[in-house]
């Protein structure tokens, strides 16, 4: 179930950040359970631990692309030709 989840890109990268944070923590919950299981080095568990793996890569992608713009940068976009916006090459 979570692997077809993570096998679904889509499905991932659409999760609100709250749901996907509860995702993560069960996926947790079944990689533990599948070392106890199965072995730590057993492919159960790598699996499983993959998918956690892959969700935290998810959640750390949402958190940076939700990072507000320094108010400069903001006012370059907006005013390319001011003279604070001006970058010079060497």
């Amino acid at each position: 179930s979570q692997r077809a989840a993570v096998a679904k890109r889509g499905s991932v990268l659409m999760m609100a950040a709250p749901d996907l944070q509860e995702r993560i923590k069960a996926a947790m919950a079944e990689a533990e359970a599948a070392s106890a299981k199965f072995g730590k080095s057993s492919k159960e568990a790598a699996n499983a631990w993959d998918t956690v793996e892959e969700l935290e890569a998810e959640a750390s992608h949402q958190k940076a692309s939700t990072v507000k713009k320094d108010p400069l940068e903001e006012y370059c976009e907006d005013s390319p030709e001011a003279d604070e916006c001006r970058t010079y090459d060497n």
